[in-house]
C-alpha cells in the first residue's frame, strides 16, 4: 500500500463513499466550487495533479475541465479535523462554473431576499460546451 493509499483510506467518507471537496483559488482563497470525491477520484487527483470528482447527479466519474478545458491544477490538499471534508487549493484555468463565472458562488443574498449576481462572466458557456461536443 502506497503512502497515498493509506492517507486516502484514513478519510471518513459518507454512506455513498463520498467526501465533500471545497475547491479554492490557491492565491486569493476565493471559494470556486464544492464537489464530491470518492477514493478513486481523490487518487486520480493526487496522481495527475488535476481535480477529479464523482458527480452525484450524473453518477459518473469526471475530471474538472474534461469538456471545457478549464482544468484545476492542484497546489495543496487539506482535510479538516474530523477527516470528513477536503479543502483543495487550485490554480483555476479560465472559470470553475459551468455557467461562465470564475466561481460557482457568484450570487449573493441581498436585503430584499433576492439572489443578486455579483460577478461577471469570464466565458460564454454556450460557445465552450457546444465546441466540446
Amino acid at each position: 500500500m502506497s503512502k497515498f493509499e493509506q492517507a486516502i483510506g484514513q478519510l471518513k467518507y459518507d454512506s455513498a463513499g463520498l467526501i465533500p471537496a471545497v475547491c479554492v483559488d490557491a492565491e486569493t482563497k476565493q471559494v470556486l466550487q464544492v464537489a464530491y470525491m470518492n477514493a478513486q477520484s481523490l487518487a486520480s487527483t493526487i496522481e495527475t495533479g488535476l481535480t477529479h470528482f464523482w458527480s452525484r447527479s450524473r453518477q459518473k466519474y469526471w475530471m474538472k475541465g474534461e469538456s471545457s478545458g478549464h482544468v484545476q491544477k492542484v497546489k495543496a490538499i487539506y482535510t479538516d479535523c474530523d477527516k470528513d471534508t477536503l479543502l483543495v487549493e487550485v490554480e483555476q484555468t479560465v472559470g470553475a462554473c459551468h455557467e461562465g463565472y470564475f466561481s460557482c458562488f457568484y450570487r449573493r443574498l441581498d436585503e430584499q431576499g433576492t439572489w443578486q449576481v455579483v460577478a461577471e462572466k469570464v466565458f460564454d458557456p454556450d460557445q465552450v460546451y457546444k465546441a466540446s461536443e
